[in-house]
C-alpha cells in the first residue's frame, strides 16, 4: 500500500542558460517537470511514501522521466507504456526585468492524453491514503477528463482521501471550459487547493480567502479547502475551523513548481498525522525552499523544512 498516489502528465523541461534566448541558444538543460509528479517527489523527499502514474512513450525520452522520478524515491510501477505516442516537452526561457520568463509548450498528442480508466491500476488508488491530481490533467483531453473523474470517484468510494489543485492554466483552456470541468469534479474532492486568483477567474468566487474557502466547502461538500494568496500566505477552512499561515521569505532562484511544492509539503505533513495548521506550515516552508532551487522539483529534506519552520514560524490558528 502506497500512502500517496498521484497521476497526471510529466513533461521534459528544456531551458537555455540564464541570459540566453531560445532562438539563439546552443545548449538546453533537460529536467523532468509535471504538477503531480512534483508533488509526489516533494512528499517522498519529506519522508512520505508516494507513487505516480501516467502514460509515457516507450522511448529514451519517456524512460528519462521515469529515471528521474525514481531517483527521488517515487514509485513509478503504475506507468502505462505505449509505442504509439510522443513525449510532451516544454521550453522555459528565464526572464530578467523587464523581460518576463516565458514558457512554450510542445505537448499536443502526448501519450498521457490517451490514458483511459481501464489502463490504470484503480486498486492502487483504492488502497492509498490520499489520491492527488490537479486541474491540468482534465484540461489535456476529453479522455483525461473522463479518466480523472473515474479515478477520483473510485478513490472516494473506497475511503481514500481525494486531493485536487485547481491549477488553472490559460494556455490549456478558457475560464468557461475550466469552470465546467472543475464543477464536474469538485463533488468528488475531499481536500481542495485553490489559488485565490484561480477561484475568482474560473469559478467567480470573489471576496476574502475565508469566504471563498467556506463557500467552496459548503457548495461542494469538501472537507478541507486551502486557499493560497501569494505574498499574503495561505488560509484553510476545515470542519468549520480556520487556520492561516504566512509566507517564509526566500531568495528566488526559480519560481516554477512553487505551488506543487506547497501541496507536496502539505500532504507530507498531513500523512504524518499533522494538523491542518501544521500541514500549512510545512507547505509554506517547502514552497519557500523550492524557490531557491533550479528546476520544477523541490529538492528538499525534512531537516530543511523543520529549520525554516523553527526559525520563522508564523502560523495562526483559530
Amino acid at each position: 500500500m502506497t500512502a500517496l498516489v498521484t497521476f497526471g502528465e510529466t513533461m521534459l523541461r528544456l531551458s537555455p542558460p540564464r541570459g540566453e534566448r531560445l532562438e539563439t541558444a546552443r545548449e538546453l538543460e533537460v529536467q523532468a517537470g509535471g504538477a503531480e509528479s512534483n508533488v509526489a517527489v516533494a512528499a517522498t523527499r519529506l519522508g512520505g511514501d508516494a507513487a505516480w502514474f501516467s502514460k509515457l512513450p516507450d522511448s529514451p525520452l519517456g524512460r528519462r522521466i521515469v529515471g528521474e522520478l525514481r531517483s527521488h524515491g517515487v514509485d513509478t510501477d503504475g506507468v502505462v507504456w505505449t509505442d504509439d505516442a510522443r513525449q510532451g516537452v516544454y521550453y522555459l526561457e528565464h526572464g530578467a526585468s523587464p523581460r518576463p520568463t516565458n514558457v512554450v509548450y510542445d505537448r499536443a498528442d502526448a501519450a498521457v492524453t490517451t490514458l483511459e480508466t481501464g489502463e490504470t491500476d484503480l486498486d492502487a488508488v483504492r488502497d492509498a491514503e490520499v489520491c492527488y491530481t490537479s486541474g491540468i490533467t482534465p484540461a489535456l483531453s476529453e479522455t483525461l477528463r473522463e479518466t480523472t473523474a473515474d479515478v477520483l470517484d473510485a478513490a472516494q468510494d473506497a475511503g481514500t482521501t481525494t486531493a485536487f489543485d485547481l491549477n488553472y492554466r490559460t494556455k490549456l483552456w478558457s475560464p468557461e471550459e475550466a469552470a465546467e470541468g472543475y464543477r464536474a469534479l469538485l463533488g468528488s474532492v475531499d481536500l481542495l487547493f485553490a489559488a485565490e486568483r484561480d477561484a475568482a477567474t474560473v469559478l467567480g468566487r470573489d471576496g476574502d480567502a475565508e469566504s471563498v474557502a467556506r463557500g467552496l466547502a459548503e457548495d461542494y461538500g469538501i472537507e478541507t479547502v486551502v486557499v493560497t494568496r501569494g505574498e499574503e500566505g495561505s488560509l484553510a477552512v476545515s470542519g468549520g475551523a480556520v487556520s492561516e499561515q504566512g509566507v517564509y521569505e526566500a531568495e528566488t532562484r526559480d519560481a516554477i513548481g512553487t505551488g506543487d511544492a506547497f501541496v507536496g509539503g502539505y500532504l507530507a505533513k498531513h500523512l504524518d498525522g499533522g494538523s491542518v495548521a501544521e500541514s500549512l506550515q510545512w507547505a509554506s516552508a517547502t514552497a519557500s525552499l523550492k524557490r531557491t532551487v533550479d528546476g520544477d522539483i523541490a529538492v528538499v529534506n525534512p531537516e530543511d523544512v523543520e529549520r525554516v519552520v523553527a526559525d520563522e514560524g508564523d502560523g495562526i490558528s483559530r
